[in-house]
């Protein structure tokens, strides 16, 4: 079973998103902001990180850019999942080696078809 990392301050949102991906069979460990996902994925590999991008404590672009100096995490899928859609911040991301972005609110179908695109199956 792949096992994601969910990263976001909204509690709903972690929610949300725990429950899409779990019926799809994927295992969920949650986070509640940057720092925390950090100090989990130093001692925790997971298959994919998905993380907002406005958070306190540290923001999803400097969690990105602080996984990928990780050996672990330097291959992993980093998905950012945000409302923010500015080119601007797309490209801070970009240059942080974030896999990808999805703009909240997100769509269920959506976001599986992209892990599946990234994995294949879960």
């Amino acid at each position: 079973m792949k096992r994601i990392l969910t990263v976001d301050d909204s509690t709903s949102m972690r929610q949300m998103v725990r429950a899409t991906l779990q019926s799809a069979g994927y295992g969920v460990v949650e986070a509640a902001d940057g720092q925390e996902a950090l100090e989990f994925a130093r001692g925790n590999a997971v298959d994919l990180v998905i993380a907002d991008v406005n958070m306190p404590r540290m923001d999803g672009i400097q969690l990105v850019t602080e996984l990928r100096a990780l050996p672990d995490y330097r291959l992993t899928p980093l998905l950012l999942l945000t409302t923010e859609s500015s080119q601007e911040r797309k490209l801070a991301g970009k240059r942080a080696c974030a896999t990808g972005w999805i703009v909240k609110p997100f769509n269920p179908a959506q976001l599986l078809a992209t892990l599946t695109r990234l994995f294949g199956t879960a």
